[in-house]
């Protein structure tokens, strides 16, 4: 199973349902890619809390006018065909790329911006 496709696909589902916020297992990667949403501004807030004996992730999606910010979603990297990009391959796009890089979980911008490349995990829009 394909955890950081899950979880980008509760975010968005929980937008399109209305929910104020949801929640998925914890593990330090997708604590890092929900802080780098929040950084974005594509979720709302993030945190770390025990349920029954578990430690999950709380995340606070974000409405614009009443809309879910995250419209949509694609796994761009998968465990059977894993993509890489390199500084110079790193196009701007619609919506924002999370990237895992060298320096840690980056948006396009910031890879860009910190001339790394690295694997491309997602795209969100």
């Amino acid at each position: 199973m394909d955890q950081i496709a899950n979880m980008i696909n509760m975010i968005k589902n929980a937008g399109v349902a209305e929910h104020e916020f949801v929640t998925v297992p914890y593990s330090k990667i997708k604590e890092s890619i929900v802080e780098c949403l929040m950084k974005e501004g594509y979720v709302s807030s993030v945190a770390k809390k025990m349920k029954k004996g578990m430690p999950i992730l709380e995340i606070g999606i974000v409405y614009v006018d009443g809309m879910p910010k995250v419209k949509g979603a694609e796994r761009v990297s998968k465990s059977s065909c894993r993509v890489y990009k390199g500084v110079k391959d790193i196009k701007r796009s619609y919506g924002l790329t999370v990237m895992t890089t060298p320096k840690g979980i980056l948006t396009d911008k910031e890879a860009r911006k910190e001339m790394v490349g690295g694997e491309v995990l997602f795209k969100l829009w």
